[in-house]
């Protein structure tokens, strides 16, 4: 029987049935003939071109979702990068200082503040802005410190002397406030996994079941070691508040953001009965090899082999989880400088409360005010997919340790939301410096979602946390990026008969949706001759006359003057823009004005 020659590269339903077709009338000539439209074998045709084509489209989708170079959907780009080590956070957590302030007493010479009267405000302490979001006190604010500031408040009519003084202290706020959440279990089940029903988490706190057992959170489950600290008693503990040691873990859990508001907290599979005989092996038996051979050979020592149960931890069977857990309020939890305004159920300590008068403390407590001197900063926009696999790469690629530049600026964006979040971040190296030092350069986002310059609590926050990483030989300064504010103005030619007004408004949202809403890295250019083509691709435009790039300043703008003119390429095609700085169209309405010649 001859081989019959087949089309594999049609794919879509014309060339489908286009190929049916000539196939027909090759083989069959006188089976069939009636190849009119209207026919039962067009309809045949038809629908095996559609059936082909449907098949052809999904067999493609399924390809390019499985991998992260070519997914589209945000749960496959999530899931895909988590396989390179990426790990999604959760919900946006913001972090700033607030300012505190009580009313305390004079002392009855009235010569300073009552000092028996001067408070502890507790950690845990929560405040709210104008908004309503939320925030928790995250240390203890001590109002006898000797660096707050003091200032008459009132004084006596009669004699000028104070009867009261203002006390000022600061203290370190988070987005979100902690809540509890109990899920009953029932019998066991292998890598038993667990949503909370919140959908604003930004961190578990805790999870224990009602034996009183402890589950500890790790980033995988082959973790078995988690490090914890106790407070050092020894004389040197001024020196060194805490001591680090290493605890093993048999109850652990991991936790999964799936990006789109859900969280799930997953266990292994081990049971109750691994843990019967001691879970902890003697080191000993880890390292010596005893047996009858005259020669042993070299095993490097494993202290994370120190648990027998391999079985990814132990999962809890017919219990109840107690998950304590930080969530947000609202969906924004930025704060502009002056929006906290009210502490929500501070709770105070005294030195020696017992003999103090009940009426003089609760006054103290009443009088207690909350401000903002500086943004609280750390919640940014969603990400795209397209970040989300850029930041895989960089994950993959940075292997939890910080040798090149692209490791530092992924280590910064995958910084634990509890510390704040970074919009965006450039490493280059210290020019001035004959070491290896490096400058850092964030920038975070402000509630309106532009970029702005980072507060103190967050620029603190990213030293220690690329403090963990960082070569032995590197040294890094962590600095505020700039911002500066540009205004796009261009000149198109239309076609004829086309209304000019629509044209200007389909070339704005064009700008807007694939130049502007995606915010520049920082140190990148701004090419002029994209914004050429972009425009060029507009229906009804025949070419694009002029782009001009112009620096905005004023109120509204950060107010960082920038020479455009001086910074163009030589051949005008794009702009430079220093290594410290990123432009942005602030007011994308107002900032991009176009002209129909």
């Amino acid at each position: 029987m001859a081989i019959r020659p087949i089309n594999y590269t049609s794919r879509d339903f014309a060339s489908i049935k286009q190929d049916l077709e000539n196939y027909a009338k090759r083989y069959y000539p006188t089976t069939f003939k009636d190849f009119s439209e209207a026919s039962f074998g067009s309809l045949v045709l038809d629908m095996v071109s559609y059936v082909g084509d449907q098949l052809s489209y999904y067999a493609d989708f399924q390809t390019n979702e499985s991998l992260l170079d070519s997914a589209i959907l945000y749960e496959n780009v999530v899931r895909l990068s988590e396989i390179m080590g990426y790990k999604q956070p959760g919900a946006p957590q913001s972090t700033g200082i607030a300012s505190f302030y009580i009313e305390v007493p004079a002392k009855a010479t009235a010569r300073g503040p009552d000092l028996n009267y001067v408070p502890i405000l507790l950690r845990g302490a929560r405040v709210s802005s104008n908004g309503n979001a939320v925030y928790t006190l995250d240390e203890n604010v001590d109002f006898s410190a000797s660096e707050n500031e003091i200032t008459v408040s009132k004084v006596d009519n009669t004699t000028g002397n104070p009867t009261s003084f203002a006390i000022k202290a600061s203290g370190r706020v988070i987005s979100g406030q902690e809540k509890q959440e109990t899920i009953s279990v029932g019998d066991y089940q292998r890598f038993l996994r667990l949503q909370i029903s919140d959908n604003n988490v930004t961190e578990i706190l805790s999870v224990t079941d009602s034996q009183g057992n402890e589950y500890y959170q790790v980033d995988y489950l082959t973790q078995d070691i988690v490090f914890q600290q106790f407070r050092n008693t020894e004389s040197d503990r001024t020196a060194v508040p805490f001591i680090i040691k290493t605890k093993p873990v048999p109850r652990r859990f991991i936790t999964e953001f799936t990006g789109m508001g859900k969280t799930y907290i997953q266990f292994g599979y081990g049971s109750e009965e691994n843990l019967t005989k001691d879970v902890i092996v003697d080191p000993a038996d880890v390292v010596l090899n005893v047996s009858g051979r005259t020669y042993t050979t070299d095993q490097t020592f494993d202290p994370t082999n120190l648990i027998e149960s391999d079985k990814f931890g132990v999962v809890p069977t017919n219990t109840s989880l107690t998950i304590k857990y930080m969530s947000n309020t609202t969906t924004s939890v930025n704060a502009a400088v002056g929006t906290l305004a009210t502490v929500i159920s501070p709770t105070f300590t005294f030195r020696d409360q017992g003999s103090l008068s009940p009426t003089a403390t609760t006054a103290v407590i009443s009088s207690v005010q909350v401000e903002n001197e500086e943004p609280i900063q750390g919640d940014t926009s969603v990400l795209s997919t397209e970040e989300i696999r850029q930041r895989a790469f960089g994950t993959f690629a940075a292997q939890n340790r910080a040798v090149t530049r692209t490791d530092y600026i992924n280590l910064l964006y995958r910084m634990p939301a509890s510390f704040g979040s970074i919009k965006r971040a450039n490493v280059v190296r210290d020019p001035d410096s004959f070491k290896r030092n490096l400058n850092v350069y964030i920038l975070a986002e402000d509630t309106a979602g532009d970029l702005s310059i980072p507060n103190q609590a967050l620029l603190q926050n990213a030293a220690i946390w690329l403090n963990k990483y960082r070569m032995i030989n590197d040294t890094l300064d962590i600095l505020s990026g700039r911002v500066i504010n540009i205004g796009i103005n261009f000149t198109i030619l239309p076609e004829l008969d086309v209304n000019k007004y629509t044209l200007l408004d389909a070339c704005y949202r064009k700008l807007l949706n694939e130049y502007i809403n995606v915010k520049f890295n920082i140190g990148e250019a701004v090419y002029i001759s994209e914004i050429y083509k972009l425009l060029n691709e507009v229906p009804g435009v025949v070419d694009t006359t002029d782009v001009e790039i112009v620096n905005k300043t004023g109120a509204a703008y950060a107010g960082y003057v920038y020479d455009i003119d001086s910074n163009l390429s030589d051949d005008g095609r794009f702009l430079k823009i220093p290594e410290d700085s990123v432009a942005e169209v602030l007011l994308p309405s107002v900032d991009i004005m176009g002209v129909v010649t």
